[in-house]
C-alpha cells in the first residue's frame, strides 16, 4: 500500500496521505511520496488544481512519525533537522498552481505546517489544529514559527507555539486559519467545488495571481506593484487572455488552454 495516493481526475490531482493506522503521520515514505506527487503535479500541464487530504476519519496528518527519529538508548540526539521526515523538499507554496487542503481530524505539527503551505484550507467540523512540538521539548521546524504568526493574530500564534494548545475548527475559522468549516461528509465535495470553480477561470491568470500573492508578501508595496505589472503584462499577450476577453464579449463560457 502506497504511503501517498496520487489520483488524477480531469484537471484535478488528489494527493492523499495514506497511513490512517498511524493517523497519517509523516514518515520518510510519506515525505518521498508527497515530493513525487507534487513534482508530477507541477510538471503536468493537464493538471490545474491539487487537493491535499488524509485517509481515514481520524486525521489529516498528526505530524511527524516521532518513533522514526527517536535515537536509540544511549545514542546522541540527531542534529537539528537531520533526517527529520516533516515534508517534501518541493512545497505547495513553491508551485504556482493552486493547492486546496481538505482538513479533518488532527492537523498537528508537521501536518499543520503542511496544510499552511496550501493556498486554501477547508476544515471539517472535527478538525483540530496545533503545533504540539513544545510538549516533547522540541519546536516546529518546517515553517510553523514563520507561517503561523503571518496567517493568524500573533498573540494567538504565540499561545499555540509556546503552550502546544490547539484550535478547533470554529476557532480556526474565527482567526482566519481556514476559509470554511463544513460537515465531515461534505469536505471533499466542497474542496472539489472550489477546485472546479478555479478550473473554470483562466489558469495562467490563476497561477500569476498566486505567484504575485506569495512573492509579494515580503515585498514593499512598490516592489509588489512592479511584480504585478510584470506578470499581468505577460498574461496580456497570451491566447488565454484573448479567449477570455472574446468569450466575455460574446457572452459565452471561455475555453482556456493554459497557453
Amino acid at each position: 500500500m502506497a504511503a501517498v495516493e496520487y489520483v488524477k481526475e480531469g484537471r484535478i490531482a488528489y494527493i492523499t496521505i495514506n497511513r490512517p493506522e498511524a493517523m497519517n503521520s509523516l514518515s520518510a515514505d510519506v515525505s518521498m511520496g508527497l515530493h513525487d506527487a507534487m513534482v508530477d503535479f507541477r510538471d503536468n500541464n493537464d493538471l490545474w488544481v491539487a487537493i491535499l487530504t488524509g485517509a481515514g476519519d481520524r486525521a489529516f496528518c498528526a505530524g511527524a512519525d516521532i518513533k522514526g527519529f527517536i535515537p536509540a538508548t544511549g545514542a546522541q540526539p540527531a542534529a537539528a533537522g537531520a533526517a527529520r521526515p516533516v515534508g517534501a523538499p518541493v512545497r505547495a507554496d513553491t508551485i504556482w498552481k493552486p493547492f486546496i487542503a481538505a482538513v479533518h481530524g488532527y492537523c498537528l505539527g508537521g501536518g499543520c505546517e503542511l496544510a499552511m503551505t496550501c493556498d486554501i484550507r477547508i476544515a471539517a467540523e472535527n478538525a483540530q489544529f496545533g503545533q504540539p512540538e513544545i510538549n516533547i521539548g522540541f519546536m516546529p521546524g518546517a515553517g510553523g514559527t514563520i507561517r503561523l504568526p503571518r496567517f493568524i493574530p500573533r498573540a494567538v500564534a504565540a499561545e499555540m507555539l509556546l503552550t502546544g494548545n490547539r484550535l478547533n475548527a470554529q476557532e480556526a475559522l474565527r482567526v482566519g486559519l481556514v476559509s470554511r468549516v463544513v460537515p465531515r461528509d461534505k469536505l471533499m465535495a466542497t474542496a472539489k467545488e472550489i477546485a472546479d470553480t478555479i478550473i473554470s477561470r483562466g489558469p495562467l491568470g490563476v497561477r500569476a495571481s498566486k505567484e504575485a500573492m506569495i512573492r509579494g508578501y515580503d515585498m514593499t508595496v512598490a516592489e509588489g506593484l512592479a511584480l504585478e505589472r510584470q506578470l499581468s503584462g505577460q498574461i496580456r499577450t497570451t491566447e488565454d487572455f484573448i479567449e477570455g476577453a472574446r468569450a466575455f464579449a460574446q457572452k459565452r463560457p471561455p475555453e482556456y488552454k493554459g497557453k
